[in-house]
Order: structure tokens, then sequence, then C-alpha cells
């Protein structure tokens, strides 16, 4: 069985890296869509993040163009969170499943599921709902339990480490300019 796994950050990954090829998965292949970040530099510094664990922990992660112009035309005039965050969120999951559908993947998953500032429960559904609409598989694994985990490894390998969520909206919302 081929897994594509959704990967938001270096860190995030870490843990659901380990978790999902000790199970039952032939192959598993990182997806790293998030026309979300911004600014661009940022995207730049999570991408290379990633590309470092990816050595490290030997497996291999796909690549797509950085497009954040999808990210702001999906969620135009709805930049008040939580409305926000779901339209990012099926945006990513849904670019996902269709990549994984047309590539022969057999499930997706995301790194979305490790983090306890996500609504947890929202991802699932959004994930369950565009695998019906595209005829595909989700994995659903509760990564929860591996966060800390997750964050102190990329803490020890002195891993990039971002502060927000990646988006604009949410980068003001934590520094609060007045």
């Amino acid at each position: 069985m081929r897994l594509l796994l959704h990967i938001c950050c270096g860190p995030c990954a870490l843990y659901p890296i380990k978790e999902l090829t000790n199970n039952e998965f032939e192959e598993v292949v990182g997806y790293y869509y998030n026309p979300n970040i911004h600014p661009p530099s940022e995207y730049k510094k999570r991408r290379n993040a990633l590309h470092d664990a990816e050595k490290k922990l030997g497996f291999n992660v796909i690549y797509p163009s950085y497009n954040m112009e999808e990210y702001f035309r999906k969620v135009a005039l709805k930049e008040g969170s939580p409305e926000r965050c779901r339209l990012c969120w099926e945006l990513r999951l849904r670019e996902t499943a269709r990549f994984a559908k047309e590539n022969k993947f057999n499930a997706f998953t995301t790194t979305l599921l490790i983090s306890p500032y996500q609504d947890h429960a929202v991802i699932k559904e959004l994930a369950e709902n565009i695998a019906k609409d595209e005829d595909m598989e989700f994995y659903y694994m509760d990564f929860r339990k591996g966060f800390r985990a997750s964050q102190e490894d990329a803490k020890k390998s002195d891993m990039y480490r971002q502060k927000y969520c990646g988006c604009v909206f949410s980068e003001l919302e934590r520094v609060k300019i007045k």
C-alpha cells in the first residue's frame, strides 16, 4: 500500500514519518504543498528544514511549485479564524488527495493531525469528505501523542521551528500589530 503524506513542516513530520513507516505501508512519500505560508522567505526556511529531515530519515518528499496566490484566492474576504483555517486545510488536503489519485497512491493523510493547536476534528472530517469526493482513501491516525517528541527531536537536531501556522493572518494575530 502506497501512502501520500501531506507535510506542513519538518518538525511536524518527524513523528508521523516514523509511525507510518513502521506500519503496513509499502511506501510513504511526503508532499509539501503549502501555498498558505507567507512570506516566501518563511516558505523557504520550512522547505529547507523539511529537506534536511528528508535526508536524515531517508524518505522522499515531493515539492510542488509554491503558489501563494492559490491560498489568497481561497480565503479572500474570509480572513477571520476559524473559517480561514478550514478553507486553508481544505485547499491543501484536496490538492493532496488529487495528487495521490493521479499518481496511484492508495491513500493520503496529513501531518496537520499532530498539532494540538489545530482543530483535529474538523481536519479529520474535511479529509474524510475530500476522500469521498476524490474516490480516495483517507488514512486516519491521531499523531498528537507524538507532538512533544517531534518538537524535541527537531530542537536537538537544530531544525528550524516556526512560531506560527504559516499564513500572514496568523502571524498578524501572533504579533498583534496595532
